[in-house]
C-alpha cells in the first residue's frame, strides 16, 4: 500500500477547511484511507539519518501521512487527494475532462526498432499550465508513485516529462545500438553515450535499480524531436535540454511501455490530476502516435465507460436497505456519477478511477459511502455449522501425540535450492516431479520442497551446538508435480521425523512409526490381516545400503524409513549419524 506525504497547511487550504488530527483522521477513514501518521520533514530525517544530519536543512513543517489503497492512482498526489475528498464532501462535483483541439497536433512516430525492446509509447500535452513550487514538486512526486507502483518500477511503463516549448516535432521513438546514442542526461554538464550513461549511473543511488532493465539489450530505447534532440532514454534518465521548471508553461507527457494498458491508465491518470493547474481547467490536448504499422491513434483515451447495477443486489451484497437516488448520491460522492433507471442505476466511470472494473468495485464504493461502521450485523439467512476439515484435526492430533513421543517440532521453509532436494540427496532432480519457481530472487528459493526432509536436516544443522540426541519432526506440505491435476500440481501432507544421536537409532523412528499407527487404528500385516501396515526392503540413494524400506499401507507405498547415507550427512555439514521416517499421512483421514 503506498504512503504519500502532502504538507498539512496546503492541504487545509485546498480543502477550505482547518481540522483537527482526529478530524481529519475520521473523515479519511470515512473515505476508506487511513492517516498513517503525523509527523514533520526534520521527524523523519532524523529517523533515516540521525539527528545531525536532520538538523541542517530540515523543515518543521507539519506533514500527514496517509496510506492509499494500491489500485487508486488516482489519490497518489495532493491534486488528486483534495479532489477526490472535496467530491466526496459534497462540496464540489465530479470533474469533467475535455479535449482542446490545437492548430495543428504533436507527433510521435514509434519506429518497427523498438519492438526489440519497449514497443508501445503513448503521449499527450498540458497546455499554459502555471506551476508552484509545491505543484511543481507534487508533479514530481506523482511520476515517482506512478514509477513504483503500476509502471512496477519502470519496468511495464516509464514516464518522461518535457518543456514542449524547448523542442520542436515531430517527435519519433526509436531503438539504436547504445554507441549511437548520445545527449547530455539531466542535471548534467556533458554529453554521454549509451554507454557511459550506464557506467556513469552505476552508482547512483536512485537510478541503479532500473540499469537492468535495458542494460543487456543490444539497443536501447530513445526519443528525438524533429531536430535530433533527445528528450529521454526511457526508462533511465530524461535529456538535460527539455527538463522541465517553474516557468514551464507547455508540457509534453510521453510514457514508453511494455504494456499498453498500463501506458493508456498512466497517462489518464496524470493529465486528468494537473490538468487542473492550466489557464482552462481540466482540458487535454491529444497527440497523435503514429504506429509501425501506419495505423495512427489518439492518446490520451480519457475513455468514460458506462456500468448498469440492480439496486436490489447492491443493498443485498451489502446488507443495507437504501433507495435508488441515496445509492446514487453515495456512488457520485465516490467520484462516480450516477442515475436512477427504475430498478437499475446507470454509473459513469471516470478516466481517474481505472480501478473500477467489475460491478463489485461499484458495491464496495457504496459500502465505503454509507459507512462500515454504519453497516447493522445480523445473522446470515443460512445457519451452516462449520467443523474443523479432516486433514488439518489429524494433523493437529498427530501434533501432539508426536511431540509427547519425545520429538520437538520444527516449521521449515516450504521453498528450497534445487541441490536441498536433489544433489545433496544423491538424486537426479531431472527425474523428479517437481515444482520451479519462475524467475528465482535467491538460490534458496527455486522449488518447492518435495520432501520434509531437508528441512529438518538445515535445522538440525542450525543446533548441532545443542546436546544428543537431536529428535524432530514435521508434519506440513509438500507439493508434487501432477499433469491430472488442474493447476499441474498437487499438496501432500506428510510427516517426517529425524532421530540425530551418536548412533543411528534406526529402533527410535520405527518405534514412533509404530507409534502413530497405533493411534491411527491400523495394525502390523500379518497373515490374517488383510489391511495393515508394513515395512518392505526397499533401494533409495538417500539412504544407507541395506537400511531402507518402504513403508507400506494397504500394499501401497506411502513413505520411507530407514539410516541417511553418509554422503547425505556431508552435503548438509552434518557428521553424527540420522535415521529418517517419512510418509504421507493422507489415506488415514
Amino acid at each position: 500500500m503506498p504512503t504519500i506525504g502532502v504538507k498539512r497547511d496546503l492541504l487545509f487550504e485546498a480543502l477550505g477547511k482547518k481540522y483537527t488530527d482526529d478530524e481529519f483522521q475520521e473523515l479519511c477513514f470515512a473515505f476508506g484511507l487511513e492517516l498513517d501518521e503525523v509527523t514533520t520533514e526534520k521527524q523523519m530525517l532524523t529517523k533515516e539519518q540521525g539527528e545531525v544530519a536532520a538538523a541542517a536543512n530540515a523543515s518543521e513543517e507539519i506533514i500527514y501521512r496517509i496510506d492509499i489503497p494500491a489500485n487508486r492512482y488516482d489519490l497518489l498526489c495532493l491534486e488528486g487527494l483534495v479532489t477526490g475528498l472535496l467530491v466526496f464532501q459534497g462540496k464540489v462535483k465530479p470533474p469533467k475532462f475535455e479535449f482542446v483541439e490545437p492548430s495543428k497536433r504533436q507527433v510521435l512516430k514509434i519506429a518497427p526498432s523498438t519492438a526489440q525492446i519497449r514497443p508501445h509509447a503513448v503521449a499527450a500535452v498540458l497546455r499554459n499550465v502555471s506551476f508552484t513550487q509545491e505543484s511543481y514538486n507534487s508533479f514530481i512526486d506523482l511520476q515517482d508513485k506512478l514509477h513504483q507502483n503500476i509502471c512496477r518500477k519502470r519496468t511495464l511503463v516509464a514516464i518522461g516529462t518535457h518543456d514542449l516549448d524547448t523542442l520542436e516535432g515531430p517527435f519519433s521513438y526509436e531503438a539504436l545500438a547504445p554507441e549511437q546514442i548520445k545527449f547530455k542526461p539531466l542535471n548534467q554538464k556533458n554529453e554521454m553515450t549509451g554507454v557511459q550513461l550506464m557506467d556513469f549511473y552505476a552508482t547512483h543511488s536512485q537510478l541503479k535499480q532500473y540499469l537492468p532493465i535495458i542494460r543487456d539489450s543490444p539497443v536501447y530505447p530513445v526519443i528525438y524531436d524533429s531536430k535530433r534532440v533527445v528528450l529521454s532514454l526511457p526508462p533511465i534518465i530524461n535529456g538535460d535540454h527539455s527538463k522541465i521548471s517553474l516557468k514551464t508553461k507547455n508540457v509534453f507527457i510521453e510514457c514508453t511501455a511494455t504494456d499498453l494498458t498500463k501506458a493508456k491508465v498512466v497517462l489518464d491518470t496524470i493529465v486528468c490530476l494537473f490538468s487542473q493547474h492550466c489557464d482552462k481547467k481540466f482540458t487535454v490536448e491529444p497527440c497523435d502516435v503514429v504506429k509501425p504499422d501506419g495505423s495512427i491513434v489518439s492518446y490520451p483515451e480519457l475513455a468514460v465507460r458506462e456500468e448498469k447495477i440492480s439496486v436490489k443486489r447492491a443493498n443485498d451484497y451489502i446488507g443495507i436497505n437504501e433507495s435508488s437516488d441515496k445509492l446514487a448520491d453515495m456512488l457520485t460522492r465516490m467520484y462516480l456519477e450516477a442515475k436512477v433507471q427504475g430498478d437499475f442505476l446507470t454509473v459513469k466511470i471516470p478516466p481517474t478511477r481505472h480501478d473500477v472494473i467489475h460491478a463489485c468495485d461499484i458495491y464496495e464504493d457504496i459500502a465505503i459511502a454509507y459507512g462500515y461502521n454504519n453497516i447493522k450485523k445480523s445473522l446470515p439467512a443460512f445457519m451452516q455449522i462449520a467443523k474443523q476439515f479432516p486433514l488439518n484435526k489429524l494433523t493437529e492430533q498427530l501434533r501432539e501425540q508426536v511431540a509427547q513421543a519425545g520429538f520437538t517440532e520444527a516449521l521449515t521453509f516450504t521453498l528450497c535450492s534445487r541441490d536441498d532436494i536433489a544433489r545433496k540427496l544423491n538424486k537426479s532432480i531431472d527425474s523428479m516431479s517437481v515444482v520451479h519457481i519462475g524467475n528465482p530472487k535467491t538460490l534458496e528459493f527455486q522449488v518447492v520442497r518435495t520432501t520434509l526432509l531437508p528441512g529438518l536436516l538445515k535445522t538440525l544443522v542450525a543446533n548441532r551446538k545443542m546436546p544428543l540426541p537431536l529428535k524432530l519432526f514435521e508434519i506440513s506440505d509438500v507439493v508434487l508435480a501432477d499433469e491430472k491435476t488442474e493447476v499441474g500440481a498437487r499438496n501432500e501432507r506428510r510427516l517426517c521425523a529425524v532421530n540425530c544421536n551418536k548412533t543411528a537409532g534406526f529402533e527410535v523412528v520405527h518405534g514412533l512409526l509404530d507409534r502413530v499407527m497405533q493411534l491411527l487404528s491400523v495394525p502390523w500385516k500379518t497373515g490374517n490381516v488383510t489391511k495393515g501396515y508394513s515395512l518392505q526392503a526397499a533401494d533409495d540413494p538417500s539412504y544407507f545400503p541395506g537400511r531402507c524400506a518402504n513403508v507400506m499401507y494397504d500394499n501401497v507405498a506411502i513413505g520411507k524409513i530407514g539410516v541417511l547415507h553418509p554422503t547425505v550427512l556431508q552435503a548438509f555439514e552434518l557428521t553424527t549419524p540420522c535415521s529418517v521416517v517419512e510418509f504421507t499421512i493422507e489415506p488415514f483421514v
